[in-house]
């Protein structure tokens, strides 16, 4: 008698197995919302077999508090990046507008970056010896900002100088619109090492120049080389200078401070 009972039981926990694989299978493809089935089927099943029912929600909530917090940390992470982001924005727009002035004095002031010295000695020029057997071409060019709408060209293409000798060049601009327009300049030389002793005694550049509709100006340059060129090794190949000018158009009543050593006339 015993027997037969043991295989009935047998029997009926391999029924039980199998429908607890299936149910496990079943479980697998169940979504969100079907959660409350599977929590079901698993009560179901572990009562059949006799054992004590908990359902299983720590590891949820854990799971559930953690990407709740790294959601909150990933968010405040992207805020602190976002507004890094846009205080170097501002601060870029801001260098942008102050950049052409501040480079324009520091240059003219420095003679670096292949900018002209602004300013001079008048003694030293009045006593200045050239040097007659050192030849140097001097070449000009002119451009002007996309936004800048003269019409700006140099009137002649070179001239030769010797280091110690004056010179005078001239600029033509005009002003083709049917509205006043206020320019500013930089300018450069090239060689950059040529810049500390490319010396202008009077130039446009040293100040806004206004321009009203249809007018043209002819705009002069006065400069030398100084005689101390001839002595620097590093200027020993050199036999060519650029001198470089770029207009920009300039807000009304914004003008530049004066040069530091220099005092306008």
């Amino acid at each position: 008698m015993l027997l037969p009972c043991v295989l009935r039981e047998l029997s009926r926990c391999s029924s039980l197995s199998m429908h607890c694989s299936r149910v496990l299978r079943l479980q697998q493809k169940l979504q969100p919302s079907e959660r409350g089935l599977q929590t079901q089927a698993q009560e179901f099943i572990a009562r059949r077999i006799g054992l004590r029912w908990k359902p299983q929600t720590r590891g949820i909530k854990n799971r559930s508090n953690k990407r709740g917090s790294q959601e909150d940390e990933w968010k405040s992470k992207n805020k602190t990046v976002l507004t890094y982001i846009a205080a170097a924005g501002v601060g870029m727009i801001g260098i942008s507008y102050a950049s052409v002035p501040l480079y324009r004095l520091y240059c003219q002031a420095s003679g670096l970056g292949g900018t002209a010295v602004a300013g001079h000695d008048a003694d030293q020029v009045a006593t200045m010896t050239p040097v007659k057997d050192r030849i140097i071409k001097i070449t000009f060019n002119a451009d002007t900002h996309a936004s800048m709408q003269w019409n700006f060209r140099p009137q002649q293409s070179e001239i030769y100088v010797v280091p110690g000798e004056t010179a005078l060049a001239f600029y033509r601009a005009r002003n083709p619109t049917d509205k006043p327009v206020i320019g500013i300049s930089t300018y450069n030389v090239v060689p950059f090492d040529a810049g500390q002793y490319f010396n202008k005694i009077q130039c446009f550049c040293f100040e806004e120049q206004r321009l009203n509709p249809k007018e043209e100006v002819d705009m002069p340059v006065f400069f030398y080389i100084d005689p101390e060129f001839d002595e620097d090794p590093r200027m020993a190949r050199v036999d060519t200078i650029t001198l470089s000018y770029t207009f920009f158009e300039a807000k009304e009543g914004q003008p530049l401070p004066p040069l530091p050593g220099y005092s306008y006339k």
